[in-house]
């Protein structure tokens, strides 16, 4: 390989290096203010906010039949809809087994973000004690306060080492909004005389979220859908990604917490952080082996007779639009201020103000032309012209490093033998040509930001969400284009026939052709050659079950870019002639000036 290739390698990694180590050292997520939510304090029975104890402890419970008085319910399911949610509630713990997003749509329904539930695993169902511990399987009594407001009520008695008994009544009260994905969701003990608190194994009980969010997905063949768990702490976002199959135990306190895929999100915001115990991450396989993305929230172990626990829990789309709205409370039905769940969208960090601007240019052209597929195109188109100047500048350095081949072959030659004379007398013919070996890679380091954002910015834009462009062929811009399925799936590609990879394939190759008449000779130029013809193909697979937006990118920029070469060799071939005209057709094009005795 030739040593300005590795060079070019060499420094492309140190630029990735370098911004890695910008990024994460001086640039961390943005410092915000603790949530201020005092105005929606949850208040004990006597007014009070509750403090905790962990004095108290209860080894163990058993959880008893209703008192005789108790009238006898049977199991029954509760319809909540607003303008932004269909909710199905069971009294069956008083749980949430339907959260239907009824304006973002998942084939003809809306998105169904209560995925995976089954009897032992109910959105936002309790269990008492840690996270290991059963959910409450019992059936609740229900009282229907408004159209928006449903609480489940149930007596328990529980069974202290010291023969004693405790007994309470568990509420749980759920809260909409019309206008809002966000609910709030209130867990209230109120105990009877007597009672010494609940403390099992350290924690008073655990609230869950949905076992997993919607939309359903194949992890096999949808590499581009994740699943992230978060926490909001010190004004900082912790992420985790777990693999199948395993619990995390995130320890330190949270001002909410979560998880998020592509497009949409569950969060958790507790109204007394102080009062939370640890967070579990789950992503333990259950059922039709899809593993779950589920958060358990423990709670502290509690001493009061009377308590009352608040949560605000968001499900929704994971749009800047939607959660900002929670840092001002004149903008939000509940009053919150502060809470920045909108740290939880994805970005590229130091690269946040890039994507911002692409962003800011499609919206443009959206505007202009109402579809994101020309948007893309149109932003694509921009970009190239933005960077001409610097394509032509590279392109003028190639030429140059060629044209000064035989005399870096006689210099490597002189001095194979004493490689610092060789770097002195490399830079001197370096610096009598005007020649700057960094130009023919500054292109290419100057676009290593600009793909990240772009990469980022494609695989997580929300609006591209089920975005038209081309009816019958690409109707989904966050989704591969297919126009046909197989019955077997083919290894690494899967069952679906796509064209854009295939149209991506043919656009590299062929650039790759065009680029191939810079190359060099001989057995550094066979390489690059056979690496510039496989290079394509190795692409292929990785972006066959990308985003067709990503894929447009990427097809339009390699158009372009053809054409920017062509052009470019047609200049550099005219240039070449006449300055070989002007010097004499023996001498080369570009020469080192000789210096004067």
């Amino acid at each position: 390989m030739e040593k300005n290739t590795v060079w070019a390698v060499v420094l492309s990694g140190l630029v990735l290096i370098i911004f890695m180590f910008i990024q994460t050292t001086f640039f961390p997520a943005a410092q915000n203010a603790v949530p201020d939510m005092s105005s929606t304090q949850a208040v004990s029975a006597d007014g009070t906010i509750p403090v905790i104890n962990e004095a108290a402890s209860v080894s163990s419970f058993t959880v008893e039949k209703a008192a005789a008085e108790e009238q006898s319910v049977s199991e029954e399911t509760f319809v909540v809809q607003t303008n932004k949610v269909k909710v199905t509630l069971t009294n069956k713990g008083g749980d949430i087994i339907g959260f239907e997003l009824m304006d973002h749509k998942d084939g003809e329904a809306g998105v169904q973000m209560a995925d995976s539930i089954s009897k032992a695993n109910r959105a936002f169902a309790l269990s008492f004690g840690g996270y290991k511990a059963p959910i409450i399987d019992e059936v609740f009594s229900v009282k229907k306060i408004d159209d928006l407001t449903y609480g489940f009520y149930k007596k328990f008695t529980v069974s202290n080492t010291d023969g004693s008994a405790n007994s309470f009544t568990l509420v749980k009260q759920y809260t909409f909004n019309q206008d809002d994905y966000m609910f709030k969701l209130d867990i209230m003990i109120d105990g009877e005389e007597g009672m010494k608190g609940l403390d099992f194994n350290n924690a008073a009980y655990t609230l869950r979220t949905s076992p997993q969010i919607g939309p359903h997905f194949n992890k096999k063949q949808d590499r581009y859908e994740t699943r992230t768990f978060m926490s909001y702490t010190d004004s900082k976002r912790k992420k985790q990604v777990l693999g199948d199959n395993a619990v995390k135990e995130y320890e330190k306190s949270y001002t909410w917490t979560g998880v998020g895929g592509k497009y949409f999100a569950i969060l958790a915001a507790p109204v007394q952080p102080v009062s939370m115990g640890s967070v579990f991450y789950s992503t333990v396989i259950e059922q039709d082996e899809y593993a779950n993305a589920q958060v358990l929230l423990t709670r502290k172990p509690i001493a009061q007779k009377n308590i009352q626990d608040t949560y605000y829990i968001y499900i929704g789309p994971r749009t800047e639009k939607s959660l900002k709205i929670y840092n001002t409370a004149s903008e939000n039905d509940w009053n919150l201020a502060g809470l920045r769940l909108d740290d939880s969208l994805e970005s590229t960090g130091i690269l946040s103000w890039l994507e911002a601007i692409m962003k800011w240019c499609m919206e443009f052209f959206y505007k202009l032309i109402p579809n994101w597929g020309v948007s893309i195109i149109l932003m694509t188109i921009l970009l190239k012209i933005v960077l001409f100047p610097l394509t032509k500048k590279s392109s003028v350095s190639t030429l140059k490093m060629q044209e000064l081949q035989p005399q870096i072959k006689e210099l490597q030659d002189k001095y194979k033998a004493t490689p610092e004379k060789l770097n002195v007398e490399m830079a001197k013919l370096y610096k009598e040509a005007g020649h700057n070996p960094i130009m023919g890679c500054l292109p290419m380091l100057i676009q290593f930001p600009i793909i990240i954002a772009m990469f980022n910015l494609f695989n997580n834009y929300f609006e591209f969400r089920g975005a038209m462009f081309i009816p019958g062929w690409i109707p989904d811009l966050s989704a591969p284009d297919s126009i046909f399925m197989l019955n077997f799936s083919i290894p690494f590609l899967g069952n679906h026939i796509r064209i854009l990879p295939v149209v991506y394939l043919i656009s590299q190759v062929f650039f790759g052709k065009i680029t191939q008449s810079n190359t060099n000779a001989g057995a550094s130029g066979a390489q690059m050659k056979i690496l510039t013809m496989g290079m394509p193909f190795f692409f292929f697979f990785i972006f066959y079950n990308s985003p067709s937006g990503l894929l447009i990118y990427w097809t339009i920029s390699n158009l372009l870019q053809m054409v920017q070469q062509l052009a470019i060799n047609k200049m550099m071939h005219a240039k070449k002639i006449e300055l070989a005209l002007n010097k004499g057709p023996e001498k080369p094009v570009f020469t080192a000036k000789k210096k004067k005795k």
